[in-house]
């Protein structure tokens, strides 16, 4: 049986959590749930980082003991992770003993190998990041980076020869398994390395909330030393061998980029030091950014709470569009508009819909039964039953390389598939006709197709896959397993019910539903994202108003399509080359529409096109624009398309 060791970042508890706090989480919760699904063995830890400066700081400024201040906000965080839903395995916390104990063996460690001196430390501490930071990372008082105030500190230290481990880290980043994702932030700190190390401050004596150094009581260790440990506490470092054989190491660290080089080159570091292997790989993920693409602030207002948006929108629709909206490893806008869109036009209309109107005709035409149905010649049905067993691979894929929103949408493109299915070959028609075979044939086919798709779904949408699965009788964690993803899983004779809508649609014009994205800049993280995670082809947003001025800042022009070809590895985009008329040439745009069209028969379509959208890569290719398109009630997709009179260019007003 395989392992899969998962953590997150364990959080501070001088503030509030934020939508921040929750991606990261909900990322790994559905990472864990999927890998579960397919029989590994499964540990998923997250928590809370009790100790260091800052948090001794907002004690004192509370009135209270950092250990009573600690203890109520790791609480908050506990409550929302049960909020959320989440399964973590382990909810770890720095003041735990068993982390403490585990802390003081690695330094030891470290000591041990001749790793950490007795020094003096004097340069920028921000109390806020507890991170050190040289003169050329500081302006007008504030890390550049983070914009944390800093201070200047002197004080006795002990300090780990970091300066030893350069080379070592350089090879490590160099290996083929790529341990540091994305490839930007591994260059990233390739190049911090290979500027050169300096040894690391890694104990305090200004303050004394943290864990005791061993031997030296005037001194606690450096937080990060204390937090980055809890990584080796929950595989059962130092107490428990046996554990440790089996979890360690990590196979993924989640972290936001912002802690990148705790992880990407302290981390690392101290284990080499301590003789312990590495992670197998550290991904740091995007922030969810404002209109103007800047990260959530107090100071700047644009915080998202997680709590009141857990009283507006259900668990799913929430998870989804944090897991849908953006790649892992790229920014993207938080918007409650996008979140309504895709709740509507993706979890209500698409599968919402699939799996009420099939069970309501199963209900209808065969009395609540599963019909015996399984075993057909038809070529629609081999090619539902064929999507099906593709789009587990390519799901199964998208999660082994960190592509949730990838995953997700394969599980779509599948509903679609099935909605499509049923729509061409209409039981409604069949149930009138004299050939009951071929309605069991192309209802049993429909059922089964919306058991599969449950199944894949239920990493990242768990109550409504699971409400649905109980609609076809199905229930408990034998249901959602891969192993039983076979065609042919869903019982004949099996009584089905419809159950209460799984998606409820949100209504658009709630104030809290802000409008976004058409009036967003090109060239900001909204107008990528847009392109990028959306796909390329633009969804129409119902009882929003704009104004003539945000209209016109769209630029839609008729281009001619010249050339169209499939996307390598990409089963539903095609590369066009499209002209606009313009001096510099065709443009390349990547479009969503292979299911819909083949590529000869678009060749001198001419199309309406969103002609000033920043550029986006989509699959590694550069799309220059993005073309109009509207769903059909199949699921399928069909161009805004024009007269060859219309000249090349035009501008559509």
């Amino acid at each position: 049986m395989s392992k899969f060791y998962v953590t997150t970042p364990i959080y501070y508890v001088n503030g509030a959590p934020h939508i921040g706090h929750a991606y990261t989480t909900v990322v790994a919760d559905a990472l864990a749930r999927h890998y579960r699904q397919r029989g590994d063995a499964v540990f998923f830890m997250t928590g809370t980082d009790d100790h260091g400066l800052k948090v001794q700081r907002a004690a004192e400024e509370a009135g209270q003991s950092p250990k009573a201040l600690a203890d109520r906000n790791s609480a908050v965080y506990a409550g929302l992770f049960e909020q959320l839903g989440l399964t973590h395995d382990r909810f770890i916390r720095t003041t735990d003993p068993d982390h403490e104990a585990a802390a003081v063996e690695l330094v030891r460690r470290m000591q041990a190998a001749g790793d950490i001196y007795l020094g003096h430390y004097e340069g920028w501490y921000a109390a806020s990041d507890e991170a050190f930071y040289d003169a050329s990372e500081i302006e007008d008082g504030h890390a550049r980076g983070s914009g944390a105030k800093v201070e200047w500190v002197q004080e006795s230290s002990y300090f780990f020869r970091l300066s030893r481990y350069a080379e070592r880290l350089l090879a490590w980043y160099a290996d083929p398994s790529a341990p540091v994702q994305p490839e930007s932030r591994r260059n990233e700190v390739a190049s911090f390395v290979a500027s050169g190390l300096k040894d690391l401050s890694i104990s305090r004596t200004t303050f004394d909330w943290g864990v005791a150094w061993p031997d030296d009581p005037e001194h606690v260790l450096y937080v990060w030393v204390d937090a980055l440990t809890n990584y080796l506490t929950g595989a059962g470092a130092f107490a428990d061998p046996e554990r440790m054989a089996r979890w360690w190491p990590a196979d993924l660290h989640l972290i936001g980029k912002d802690i990148l080089r705790f992880h990407a080159v302290y981390w690392p570091a101290f284990l080499m030091s301590a003789g312990l292997d590495l992670p197998r790989q550290v991904l740091a993920h995007g922030w969810w950014v404002d209109e103007r693409g800047e990260k959530g602030s107090k100071s700047k207002g644009n915080v998202v709470e997680v709590w009141p948006l857990l009283e507006r929108y259900t668990l799913d629709s929430l998870r989804y569009f944090l897991l849908r909206e953006k790649p892992l490893a790229t920014d993207g806008v938080f918007s409650e508009r996008r979140l309504v869109e895709r709740n509507n036009n993706e979890l209500a209309d698409n599968l919402g819909n699939l799996v009420n109107r099939v069970l309501k005709m199963v209900e209808r035409y065969e009395g609540g039964i599963v019909p015996d149905g399984r075993r057909s010649d038809a070529a629609r049905d081999q090619e539902l039953r064929e999507r099906c067993q593709a789009t587990r691979g390519e799901v199964e894929a998208a999660i082994d390389a960190r592509e949730p929103n990838v995953a997700l949408e394969a599980i779509f493109a599948l509903s679609s598939a099935c909605n499509l299915y049923v729509n061409d070959l209409r039981p409604w028609d069949l149930a009138k006709s004299d050939d009951p075979l071929r309605l069991s044939q192309v209802l049993y086919h429909a059922l089964e197709s919306i058991r599969q798709i449950l199944v894949l779904a239920a990493a990242f949408l768990p109550d409504a896959s699971r409400r649905g699965m109980a609609g076809l009788s199905l229930g408990g964690d034998d249901a959602l397993a891969y192993a039983g993803l076979d065609w042919g899983g869903l019982p004949v004779g099996a009584r089905v019910k419809a159950p209460a809508l799984l998606f409820e649609k949100i209504d658009l014009d709630e104030p809290d539903a802000e409008p976004t994205g058409v009036g967003s800049e090109p060239g900001s993280p909204m107008a990528h994202d847009a392109s990028a995670s959306r796909g390329p082809v633009a969804e129409a947003s119902a009882g929003t108003t704009i104004g003539m001025a945000d209209f016109e800042r769209v630029e839609l022009r008729i281009g001619a399509i010249l050339a169209a070809e499939p996307v390598t590895g990409a089963d539903r985009l095609l590369r066009l080359s499209v002209d606009l008329g313009e001096a510099s040439g065709p443009r390349q745009i990547v479009a969503g529409i292979a299911e819909s069209y083949a590529p000869a028969a678009l060749i001198g379509c001419r199309v309406a096109v969103v002609a000033n959208l920043a550029p986006a890569r989509i699959r590694g290719v550069e799309s220059q624009g993005m073309l109009l398109a509207a769903q059909t009630a199949g699921g399928g997709l069909e161009l805004a398309q024009f007269g060859q009179d219309v000249p090349l260019g035009t501008r559509i007003r």
